[in-house]
């Protein structure tokens, strides 16, 4: 188990020991960030009847062809108000958008292309075509897949849902994600620090990532630098997968494998051929998952974005994009290199990478200023400055 598996093999066996997800059927609007166990399908049409695209008058096109043509005003059809009657030769009913077209009309004469001259209106501009009607639907019809099963619910998801008469959706239910700390230097943000300790900065990020992959974060606390502390916190812990953050190296405190090893948790892997996260290993029990992480601020951040994700469904190889290299960078080592950068949109509509100076794993303020991660293939050779390099984003990508 000591030997480094490659970040494919990893992957694959993350996928491979994905926990199986119950689902629950909650309201609309709590849906946001939910992960779709059933697709969402149309209830309705949309629209469900003929629709008046722009406010005018719904007219026949045949008269309205010629310019000064008068037509009889015999009504008016506010959105939510259809007209009972019907637009016979001669005659037009005004309307709004939104509006139900009225039977008998084909063509929606627009409010700026018209003159009114008591109960008549005149033609200001002919038409010679049908336009400004939305038809039924156009947009959607009757049990169309609106949304498929697996898809991260964003606003626009639910927008759509909703306009679909979906008042309730299936999701999976949230995999509860316990991030516990590990280290007698770690204080909570705000403390009076004495020399030798450090803020406990990595949960503040990870809760984000996990929440936004729609998982719920648990904060298990810090444990100390004892097997029997982290043991104490195992224990009392309800969660779906443990999220151990540092002790993972070879120091004489750092015992967060073993202490997990000794709850019966059964090594899948122990290291990765990666950079940075070296260190990062999983295993499990029959129900319960273990990925652990450097405890390295910035090695934390990357190695969740590339082997947490998977545990909650996120396959970010389908996320991978290419862009230009701005500088030429060294040939890297044996191991694949996830380099943080920024990407930006260039004059030219390219997207153009900038590798950030220091991939120093503890600078933590890097991922503020950059916005991708930069892969590099084992032993891949030094590239020049306009090679075409394949970047996995992790933030807006600016222009």
């Amino acid at each position: 188990m000591s030997d480094l598996i490659s970040v494919e093999n990893a992957l694959n066996l993350l996928r491979a020991n994905r926990l199986e997800t119950q689902t629950e059927r909650i309201p609309l609007e709590e849906a946001l960030g939910r992960r779709l166990a059933k697709p969402v399908v149309a209830h309705v049409n949309r629209p469900d009847a003929a629709l008046s695209a722009m406010d005018g008058y719904a007219v026949k096109l045949e008269d309205v062809r010629t310019e000064g043509a008068r037509l009889r005003l015999i009504g008016s059809a506010p959105a939510g108000h259809p007209f009972a009657g019907s637009v016979r030769n001669n005659t037009t009913v005004r309307v709004f958008t939104g509006s139900v077209v009225p039977e008998g009309a084909d063509h929606i004469l627009i409010q700026e292309n018209t003159a009114r001259d008591g109960e008549d209106i005149i033609v200001a501009e002919a038409a010679d075509q049908p336009r400004h009607i939305r038809h039924p639907g156009i947009d959607f019809q009757l049990d169309d897949v609106l949304v498929p099963s697996g898809t991260l619910l964003e606003p626009a998801h639910l927008a759509v849902a909703a306009a679909g008469n979906n008042a309730a959706v299936v999701v999976e239910k949230r995999l509860r994600v316990g991030m516990l700390s590990n280290g007698d230097e770690l204080q909570p943000p705000g403390s009076d620090l004495r020399p030798g300790e450090i803020v406990n900065s990595n949960p503040f990020g990870l809760a984000g990532l996990i929440e936004g992959w729609g998982g719920e974060p648990v904060r298990l606390g810090v444990a100390s630098d004892s097997i029997a502390s982290i043991h104490a916190h195992i224990d009392a812990a309800d969660v779906d997968i443990f999220l151990p953050i540092g002790g993972a190296s070879v120091g004489d405190h750092d015992h967060m494998r073993n202490a997990f090893k000794q709850r019966g948790f059964e090594p899948v892997f122990e290291k990765i051929a990666v950079r940075p996260g070296k260190p990062t290993w999983f295993s499990r029990t029959d129900s319960v998952l273990t990925l652990g992480l450097p405890g390295n601020p910035a090695s934390a951040l990357v190695c969740a974005n590339l082997f947490l994700s998977p545990l909650l469904g996120i396959d970010w190889r389908t996320d991978l994009v290419s862009g230009r290299l701005n500088h030429a960078i060294g040939s890297n080592g044996p191991r694949e290199h996830y380099m943080r950068a920024r990407a930006e949109i260039s004059d030219d509509g390219q997207i153009e990478v900038t590798a950030a100076p220091s991939q120093d794993s503890s600078l933590l303020s890097t991922f503020v200023h950059h916005n991708a991660l930069l892969r590099r293939l084992p032993n891949e050779a030094s590239l020049e400055a306009g090679t075409l390099v394949r970047i996995l984003p992790i933030g807006s990508i600016l222009s």
